[in-house]
Formats: structure tokens, C-alpha cells, sequence
């Protein structure tokens, strides 16, 4: 027990409709030399709301990893609470404000969902574009249907609400100054290489690094190159 007191602690916080299993392999690799925990974003529409309640949760000091929504989550974290952040990792993510199109995109999604219709939505106009193509893609996808529907329309209505009205983070990440890693897949659609070229250029002495052979979910896509890019990120 006095061991595991003494790990550092890491904090994973998921996409939008995605849980701990977005995280499967990290966790698995990690959790033997680290404290690893995966945060619940489910239960707030708000950004702000999130973040707050990973800080009511997480240990005092943390290393922290977000992916997609989660990195939005994480940027948040860093304009509350960034004292008690050791380390960041933003993944596949955005720190702009939601733009006018994708704004109109949530309304009737949203309708959607509250009628019935969460796995067409999920299943048609959200989780093909996660993905690069790949051997594993369709067992991907068949997990992030899972997680989705498992999370349900309310975890959906607070999610799209709180990315529909976040802020952009551009001036937070200028007052970063912990080891942050900067990752994205090659093939991300939906937060392309260009967005994190930005984060990477607006956080003095961050790192770098474009997963090949993934799209928006290189944790599930390649397991292996993010694994390996999180151990450097948590040791260097």
C-alpha cells in the first residue's frame, strides 16, 4: 500500500460518448508503474463544469491526458488548477471555440437523440469519421458504438452542449509551462494535423508527434506508437 501511495498519479479524460475502454491498452501499459484513473465527463453541459469536477476527484497533483473532448476538458483544467498538473498530454483535440457549422450541426442531433434515434446518429454521422482505415477498424468501431450506447442520450445531450459552447483556449495554452506532449493521428479528419501544429507552437517546449496509421483515436488504432509516446511524455 505504501507503494502504490507513492506512484504518480495520471488522469485520463475520454472523447465525447467514449469511457475508460478508449483507454484500454493505456491503462493496461501504464497502470503497473503509475496510479492511472479515467475521469467520468458525462454528468455536466458545460466545459467548465467538467473540469471542475475532475479537480473534485483527482488527486492533489497529476499527471493529466485528454483526448478529443477530454483535451478540451484538460485545457480547461490548465486555466483553473494548473498548479496541480505536473505533466499534460492534449490528443487528437481542439482549442478552438466550436465553429458556426458545427454549431448548427448539435441542434437537431440533439432532437435526434431525446426521440430515440442516439445509435443512427453515433452510427451514421459521428463514428465513421473517427477512424483511418485499418484491419482493426471495424472492431474499433463496434467498441465505440458500445461505449456510446452504454453512455446514453443524456451523457450525449450534456456532451454536444458543453462542446457546442466551449471557449477557445489559445491564450491557456500560452501560460503553459509543464512537459506537454502534443499528439495527433495522421489521418484525424476531425482535429487535423494543422490544429495541433498550433497547440504545438503556442506551448513553449511542448513535443510533437503525428501517430501514421490513425485517425481520431490512435489510442485504440495504434495501441502500440501512443503507448510508447506516453511512457516518454511520463518519464522525460
Amino acid at each position: 500500500m505504501a507503494f502504490a501511495m507513492q506512484q504518480q498519479s495520471v488522469v485520463l479524460l475520454p472523447g465525447m460518448m467514449c469511457d475508460a475502454r478508449l483507454f484500454t491498452p493505456q491503462i493496461k501499459a501504464l497502470s503497473a508503474s503509475y496510479a492511472v484513473s479515467v475521469a467520468d465527463l458525462t454528468q455536466h453541459d458545460s466545459i467548465a463544469a467538467m473540469a471542475a469536477s475532475v479537480l473534485a476527484h483527482a488527486p492533489h497533483n497529476f499527471a493529466l491526458a485528454g483526448l478529443s473532448m477530454g483535451g478540451i476538458v484538460a485545457m480547461e483544467i490548465m486555466r483553473l488548477a494548473p498548479e496541480r498538473v505536473t505533466r499534460l498530454a492534449l490528443l487528437d483535440t481542439n482549442p478552438l471555440a466550436e465553429a458556426e457549422t458545427m454549431k448548427a450541426k448539435r441542434v437537431p442531433q440533439i432532437a435526434k437523440a431525446k426521440a430515440g434515434a442516439l445509435h443512427e446518429i453515433m452510427r451514421h454521422e459521428m463514428k465513421p469519421n473517427y477512424l483511418a482505415d485499418g484491419p482493426d477498424r471495424a472492431q474499433i468501431l463496434d467498441l465505440c458504438m458500445d461505449m456510446a450506447i452504454d453512455l446514453g442520450v443524456e451523457a450525449f445531450v450534456n456532451q454536444s452542449i458543453a462542446l457546442r459552447d466551449r471557449q477557445d483556449q489559445q491564450e491557456i495554452l500560452k501560460q503553459i509551462t509543464v512537459p506537454t506532449l502534443v499528439m495527433c493521428g495522421a489521418k484525424d479528419t476531425l482535429c487535423p494535423i494543422e490544429r495541433h501544429q498550433l497547440m504545438h507552437e503556442l506551448i513553449t517546449g511542448s513535443r510533437f508527434e503525428i501517430v501514421d496509421g490513425a485517425g481520431h483515436l490512435p489510442t485504440l488504432e495504434q495501441a502500440n506508437n501512443v503507448n510508447t509516446a506516453l511512457w516518454r511524455w511520463l518519464e522525460e
